[in-house]
């Protein structure tokens, strides 16, 4: 896939990762009295939904472009329960920045459709029809794009496309906004693509809309690679696989090893949104590994080795599935099914509510657990290596597989469970990881466990490819880039 690119407003710089090169643009407050070149000729941005990344996308935007002569204005369906949220959120049908969603459409230079995927798949011949002449459409996923070759259709032709995708839920793309008013730089990760370009400047549209919403590093991608790695990846370790592993650790801690309720826990999830993702986020994944003593290595390589396949096979069915366009047609007939049977709860076993007990005592982080960090890492690098395998370049890779993890969502696991990280991200998400995450447990439990409490021996082989594999000096790389402070969570 060709990373390069250039712009006419915002500076480039070119990086090496292993042996690729990307041209990438590195965000941050300072580049915003840029923001009116690189959306020349647009007047009005249109923000369309209000869902997970709706609200922060939309008062990213107007935060940015205060005092200059484009609006903001967010569109919903008339009558909708969120028209009240928007209004708390400053967008006001007085002042012109809030209105009913076809109406918003229509008079937009450049329409950000942030609606739920279903309700995309369900709405876009109109809104097609709605736009402007040679207005621009804004995605922050692929996924409609993934709908329309599965029915052998194509946008219009009199239109920009283009996809900013930030690499985290919308909660952390306006909490680490606002993190920024204080720190240069802090944001979400955003990748670009551009599908279709009637004028030249789709690329500084695409640009600026990143800069715009917070990214302090934007690469570029495709919305095919993107709509694939993005729906793979949070049904794999961003929340499925994390999800499921979490399950099915605690489990056999409990009762299979007669470990205590808490401690159990404390081995587990704690342990992943702890030292795990801190160690992770700020020295990479090999730092996980070079922590350990020499007997906690061994515990660690046994159980990489014992869980690193298992993990593989889910991963590669799940990449299947988005790329056939089966995943992407499963989402869209839920999304028929939701006023009968609307997602129920996931944090409601014993285990969740003995979490709460946990974070309620928290003194402290706990002792990195070589069990758990060996099953971690080998789920987190069977899907690099799948990704890597099927051609994603390697910003996508690192920030798909890791920086999202550690960065983004696990946080939001630590700071009210697992429910409180799913249900705040997209629709697609949340039925992906309430799919795939039982998946996980199985296969880990059936295989990787077996393996593991049967005394298999290391595989030196995989032990070895993991020592050396290129990824820790790409994310050694990639992390100078991260945000420029780690997301702070409140009440």
């Amino acid at each position: 896939m060709d990373t390069t690119f250039t712009s006419k407003v915002f500076d480039t710089e070119i990086i090496r990762l292993a042996e690729t090169e990307e041209t990438i643009v590195r965000g941050g407050r300072d580049k915003f009295p840029l923001l009116p070149a690189a959306f020349e000729g647009i007047s009005q941005i249109g923000v369309i939904g209000w869902g997970s990344q709706g609200p922060a996308q939309a008062q990213n935007l107007r935060d940015s472009l205060e005092g200059t002569d484009i609006r903001v204005k967010v569109g919903l369906r008339e009558g909708s329960s969120s028209m009240a949220s928007a209004r708390e959120a400053g967008f006001t049908e007085e002042s012109g920045t809030l209105g009913e969603m076809y109406g918003v459409i229509a008079e937009s230079d450049m329409v950000i459709l942030l609606i739920s995927d279903a309700a995309q798949v369900e709405n876009y011949k109109k809104i097609f029809a709605t736009m402007k002449d040679g207005a621009t459409l804004g995605l922050s996923h692929g996924f409609l794009l993934g709908h329309l070759e599965s029915v052998g259709e194509k946008f219009p032709a009199d239109m920009n496309v283009i996809g900013v995708c930030p690499k985290g839920m919308g909660p952390s793309v306006r909490r680490l906004y606002v993190q920024g008013k204080e720190i240069n730089g802090a944001g979400i990760n955003c990748s670009f693509a551009v599908e279709q370009d009637l004028d030249g400047r789709a690329t500084d549209q695409a640009l600026g809309w990143a800069i715009a919403i917070g990214a302090p590093y934007v690469f570029k991608t495709t919305l095919g690679h993107e709509y694939r790695s993005d729906i793979f990846g949070e049904r794999g370790i961003l929340l499925g696989a994390v999800h499921g592993i979490s399950e099915a650790m605690y489990r056999r801690l409990v009762m299979e090893k007669g470990m205590g309720e808490k401690e159990a826990f404390i081995a587990t999830v704690e342990n992943i949104t702890g030292p795990l993702s801190r160690t992770i986020s700020h020295d990479g994944i090999i730092a996980v590994y070079n922590r350990l003593d020499d007997e906690g290595k061994k515990t660690f390589e046994r159980m990489y080795s014992a869980a690193y396949h298992p993990a593989f096979e889910i991963l590669l069915e799940i990449y299947d599935e988005v790329s056939s366009g089966n995943e992407i047609r499963s989402v869209v007939m839920a999304g028929k099914r939701f006023d009968r049977y609307p997602m129920g709860r996931i944090d409601g076993t014993r285990m969740w509510r003995i979490g709460e007990e946990v974070r309620a005592e928290r003194s402290g982080e706990p002792e990195l657990d070589p069990e758990t960090a060996g099953l971690y890492c080998a789920v987190m690098m069977a899907q690099i290596d799948l990704l890597l395998e099927k051609g994603h370049c390697l910003s996508e890779v690192c920030n798909e597989s890791v920086i999202e993890a550690v960065d983004s969502l696990n946080p939001y696991m630590h700071f009210k469970g697992v429910a409180h990280m799913v249900d705040n991200c997209s629709t697609t998400a949340r039925l992906g990881s309430r799919k795939w995450a039982p998946r996980f447990d199985y296969n880990i439990m059936q295989q990787a466990f077996v393996a593991y409490d049967g005394g298999r021996d290391a595989d030196e082989k995989l032990v070895a490819a993991f020592r050396d594999h290129k990824i820790h000096d790409v994310l050694a790389t990639v992390a100078t880039m991260r945000p420029s402070v780690d997301i702070s969570l409140t009440e």
